[in-house]
């Protein structure tokens, strides 16, 4: 869901109407989310609202030159709809996915595009939401509510991205771009370039304009791990061959690549070293042994504690190797006129500057929530397994893997959701809230996620802002889905953490 500046309305609020479950967004996790409420509960209402004029979320948000997934479809796909094509997938590729998803199960009908939420209030009294939202073709005030509130908006602002504030930048006199906003008109032929970052979006950028452009430099202030790899997997090929129906070679492929990340994520704790001296060889076999691997392929830091970048093809190393791009390791000390003067002394002069710098964290879309009249701030509660929130009722938030793909949790989200909406009809309750018991009162309270586990930069800027998670079940948010996916389905709906009520 996009976020924007919110704007006021002078126009009267209109009323809406009832329904059982808003979700609010419809990208990945929305579409997700609306299929399995209307296959397992076809009698409850539904809608869902989205800022963006279409579906996609992200892949409909960015629009920067070569822009693909960064994780497999065959995981980052859905569990119920067989991936067809290369692992590694375009943006087009991802869409049109999705407009078949939403084709094939008559999802369309829910979904109201160019409609902003800005606030949320419980009632105790009347046992539901108010939601309050905009239309924004005509700036109309609209009043919804709902039973249950399914929050599947992402976990950053789209409308703008992530810029340090780098000493001198109104110096320069070229074009600056940030990933998030490209412009369309763009023209960058015969250009110098320089991408500042070095994570999934400049891995994606340079290859895709490497040979485009007059030269693209890669400016990183320390060494990313890449993994090069072949866009396309030969189990898949191989069962298609032999003609397999195409759900069971998406299952069968779906967990076989799982079973390898589980292996790669086990590795990167256990046998550190040996994956870095590995994933270090990936490099040095692209772009040989003159090539300084050392100082910008050699990061200082263990194996998945940022994003692990898979590179299809070796195309980023391929691009370097070929003399249309480079990297330069180093940090800015000022913009100037013409480009960056980097603490070293040099000098990198460009045309144009793209600041692949990250994104802007939020929590919950930066949306205002009340419950019974009191402001609620998230980073006060505490996650009940990562998707839910304490004291806040009937209320659940998608957030995904970092090291696995987000859809995967996405859909134990859903399946972990209808689990308990079937046992809330059978208890004949509505209300459903997690709240500590007894024995978790005064427990160590953690960050959301462990900085010590995964430390991205656009996660630590912002831990302060997310949820606290405890040191004991279901109060924990392992970020693990290998462990995630044989809980969630055997875990116990009456342990107390759940409170149910009418």
């Amino acid at each position: 869901m996009n976020v924007t500046a919110k704007t006021e309305s002078t126009q009267p609020e209109q009323q809406a109407g009832h329904v059982d479950v808003m979700i609010v967004g419809a990208g990945i996790s929305g579409i997700d989310a609306a299929y399995h409420l209307q296959k397992h509960f076809p009698e409850k209402t539904l809608t869902v609202l989205e800022t963006q004029e279409s579906f996609g979320g992200t892949w409909l948000t960015h629009k920067y030159p070569g822009i693909r997934s960064d994780s497999d479809l065959f995981t980052f796909g859905y569990k119920w709809k067989p991936w067809m094509s290369a692992p590694i997938a375009t943006a087009e590729e991802i869409m049109l996915y999705l407009e078949e998803a939403i084709a094939e199960n008559d999802l369309a009908q829910y979904i109201h595009y160019g409609h902003r939420v800005t606030n949320a209030a419980w009632s105790s009294e009347d046992s539901r939401w108010e939601v309050r939202a905009v239309r924004l073709e005509d700036n109309q005030p609209l009043v919804y509510t709902c039973t249950f509130l399914w929050m599947c908006q992402g976990y950053y602002r789209h409308a703008e991205g992530y810029t340090p504030e780098w000493p001198g930048l109104e110096n320069y006199q070229g074009i600056v771009v940030h990933p998030q906003t490209w412009p369309e008109d763009l023209d960058y032929s015969d250009k110098e370039v320089l991408v500042i970052g070095s994570g999934a979006t400049a891995a994606t950028l340079v290859p895709a304009m490497a040979g485009q452009c007059a030269h693209i430099t890669m400016l990183q202030r320390s060494p990313t791990y890449f993994a090069p790899g072949l866009n396309r997997n030969e189990l898949a090929d191989t069962l298609r061959e032999l003609e397999v129906p195409d759900e069971w070679t998406h299952e069968i492929v779906r967990r076989k690549i799982l079973h390898d990340q589980q292996e790669i994520t086990r590795r990167s704790f256990e046998e550190p070293e040996s994956l870095k001296a590995e994933l270090i060889a990936g490099a040095r076999e692209h772009l040989g042994d003159k090539f300084d691997i050392e100082t910008h392929f050699t990061p200082n830091y263990r194996p998945w504690q940022q994003r692990l970048a898979f590179i299809p093809d070796g195309d980023l190393f391929r691009g370097i190797a070929a003399g249309q791009a480079s990297v330069v390791t180093d940090q800015i000390d000022t913009f100037t006129a013409a480009g960056v003067l980097l603490k070293s002394g040099r000098e990198l002069k460009a045309d144009i500057i793209v600041t692949a710098t990250g994104f802007n964290l939020c929590v919950m879309g930066d949306i205002d929530f009340k419950v019974d009249g009191k402001p609620v701030n998230f980073a006060n509660q505490v996650g009940y397994r990562g998707f839910m929130f304490s004291d806040i009722p009937n209320m659940a938030w998608v957030f995904g893997y970092f090291r696995a793909s987000w859809t995967l949790r996405a859909d134990l989200i859903a399946e972990y959701l209808c689990r308990v909406f079937s046992h809330m009809s059978d208890k004949q309750a509505t209300v459903v809230t997690p709240r500590l018991r007894p024995e978790d009162e005064g427990m160590d309270l953690r960050p959301w996620v462990d900085p010590d586990n995964f430390n991205p930069g656009y996660l630590t800027r912002s831990l302060h802002l997310m949820p606290k998670q405890g040191d004991r079940e279901p109060w924990t948010f392992t970020q693990d889905y290998w462990r995630e996916k044989d809980e969630f389905p055997a875990a116990d709906l009456e342990d107390g953490a759940l409170v149910y009520s009418r």
